[in-house]
């Protein structure tokens, strides 16, 4: 099945939004980011701010893949990857019983939703080949 350019289009355009959004809280608004994005369970820092950072960078990239959608594709393929592994790592063991505390269960569900997404749209034989 070929993906649909007009699909990549729609997945680049809520990256905008969404990464670009959440990226700039993070980068420059750190205080606000604590609040909005990591729903308080987590305290500006360094790392808060490299995420931010990445966030950015894949907002950046993806308004050139409105542009250009087949050779920025490889951006979607590192958020299902870093994505993934958020998820694995952090989300599932967060369900435990014995785990506690606030844990930014927004991010976790729209982290999912791209996880579901993304495979469908990815053009993953213009990537590897046939």
């Amino acid at each position: 099945m070929e993906t649909s350019l007009i699909a990549l289009k729609v997945v680049y355009a809520a990256n905008i939004l969404v990464a670009g959004y959440v990226g700039a809280l993070s980068l420059f608004a750190p205080r606000l980011a604590e609040r909005w994005v990591f729903s308080r369970s987590a305290t500006p820092s360094p790392s808060m701010t490299v995420a931010g950072a990445l966030w950015l960078g894949i907002a950046v990239l993806s308004g050139l893949g409105l542009f250009r959608p087949l050779p920025f594709c490889a951006v979607l393929v590192l958020q299902l990857v870093y994505k993934g592994s958020w998820l694995l790592a952090a989300a599932l063991p967060a369900l435990l019983p014995r785990s506690a505390g606030p844990f930014p269960w927004p991010m976790a569900g729209f982290f999912l939703v791209w996880c579901v997404v993304l495979p469908f749209v990815i053009p993953f034989r213009h990537l590897f080949g046939p």
